[in-house]
């Protein structure tokens, strides 16, 4: 499947594959992600997700095919690499910072270093900044997920967000949350590559899907 619009640049996949050991999880993968596009890649467990979206962020290599971003390659766009969020299934929060430091920790390694005001709104945004002086073992799961991606309201650029279930332990309100933080970035030029076992429909612009069925994509 190919994925394709006129909105601006985005990353372009042309024929991925990628194996687990001597497993092929998918081969001749191609498709472009585009400026204002919501994305949720789906497949069923092993199908590669998880794979994909480590290579799309630039944390391991496609066992074959291209990558690029407006034509470069993606491992050298520094373009990219200023849009890219990336939030993988884990929190990588750590247990002994309150829930201020470790949103802290996480914008300044991140490079996304900003004012405590915005911590605060960001936190207060999320629902947790009652919790901020917690330390995060302290934190219950759904609000651990919450700290986490409340680097998403720190972003006031367009942004290319990777990010892996990242709906996992919220309630309701969690999840209807962070679709409008979705909705947010497309509507400022920014896209959003996102699995989840749970259905979701964003308000307010399109879904579209891409799955990963067998070795190829449907």
């Amino acid at each position: 499947m190919t994925f394709h619009t006129e909105q601006g640049t985005g990353i372009r996949a042309e024929d991925l594959t990628v194996r687990r050991g001597t497993e092929v999880l998918f081969k001749a993968l191609s498709f472009e992600l585009h400026a204002g596009q919501l994305v949720w890649l789906r497949g069923s467990n092993g199908s590669g997700k998880t794979s994909l979206l480590r290579v799309i962020a630039g944390l391991s290599r496609p066992d074959g095919g291209h990558l690029s971003w407006g034509g470069q390659p993606l491992a050298t766009s520094e373009e990219y690499t200023a849009r890219l969020v990336y939030l993988g299934h884990a929190n990588a929060l750590k247990d002994d910072l309150t829930a201020m430091e470790a949103l802290r920790f996480l914008t300044t390694v991140h490079g996304r270093a900003c004012a405590q005001e915005r911590m605060d709104a960001a936190l207060r945004r999320m629902g947790v900044f009652h919790r901020r002086k917690l330390p995060v073992r302290m934190l219950s799961q759904g609000q651990r997920r919450r700290v986490a991606l409340a680097r998403l309201v720190l972003e006031d650029r367009p942004g290319f967000w990777v990010l892996d279930e990242p709906f996992d332990a919220l309630d309701d309100a969690g999840l209807n949350l962070v679709q409008e933080l979705f909705v947010e970035n497309a509507k400022r030029g920014g896209t959003v590559l996102f699995t989840s076992h749970i259905p979701v429909r964003p308000a307010g612009l399109p879904l579209m899907e891409l799955a990963l069925q067998g070795l190829r994509a449907a």
